[in-house]
């Protein structure tokens, strides 16, 4: 299964954040994404995770369609965004055994994965209480409880100490090697050696009044 961006554009509010993003992730590798803060990494993520839409070309994951079958696409990908998605009044261990549970799996799948991130010994703790880094542990341990392809992570080692972090390099070494991908948002080195790069630049200063009847001004 490859990854593949084809021509792939982005706007937002009417503001173009990206166009002709051309770019491929093969099974087995992953890939960062680099550039300055505000030139739309995450707002890639949470593009292929079928957040926000595609405003031109296309993404494909194999022979699916990002455009063409959206559900399709999200259903064979895991994406780790800024926010943990973390309920508060659910304890730590209910939070990812009700994660589990979505993704059709058991309660053990779920204890497997709060042990790999030494979050065992705090699972009847509610998640309101736990720290930063706890939570940020906990959303990302949902990725082994998901059982998708694809990985899109965004700033993953935020909040984390040096131990948790050499984990998430580990846990994306272990998924690549099993012919998974991963598309990692960072500004860190993760410890993967030399990876494919996205290095993503602003558009041109006028390029956002391209073909936008709006701010051509036709709505008037």
């Amino acid at each position: 299964m490859r990854l593949t961006l084809d021509n792939l554009a982005c706007r937002r509010a009417g503001r173009l954040v990206y166009h002709g993003l051309h770019f491929a992730v093969e099974a087995g590798q992953a890939a960062a994404l680099r550039g300055p803060n505000g030139v739309g990494k995450s707002t890639l993520l949470r593009q292929l995770a079928g957040l926000i839409p595609v405003a031109g070309g296309d993404a494909r994951l194999g022979d699916i369609s990002l455009t063409r079958d959206r559900q399709g696409f999200q259903e064979r990908v895991a994406y780790a965004g800024h926010l943990d998605a973390v309920k508060p009044a659910l304890s730590v261990g209910e939070n990812l055994t009700l994660w589990a549970g979505i993704h059709g799996n058991d309660a053990a799948r779920a204890g497997a994965a709060l042990a790999r991130f030494g979050l065992d010994v705090i699972a009847n703790r509610p998640a309101a209480q736990c720290s930063a880094g706890q939570q940020r542990r906990l959303g990302l341990a949902r990725l082994l409880v998901a059982d998708r392809p694809l990985w899109l992570l965004d700033e993953p080692t935020v909040s984390l100490d040096t131990e948790a972090a050499a984990l998430v390099a580990d846990l994306v070494r272990e998924h690549i090697a099993a012919g998974g991908l991963a598309l990692i948002a960072t500004h860190v080195e993760l410890g993967l050696g030399d990876i494919a790069t996205l290095e993503m630049t602003p558009p041109e200063p006028d390029a956002h009044h391209q073909d936008d009847p709006f701010l051509a001004g036709s709505w008037t």
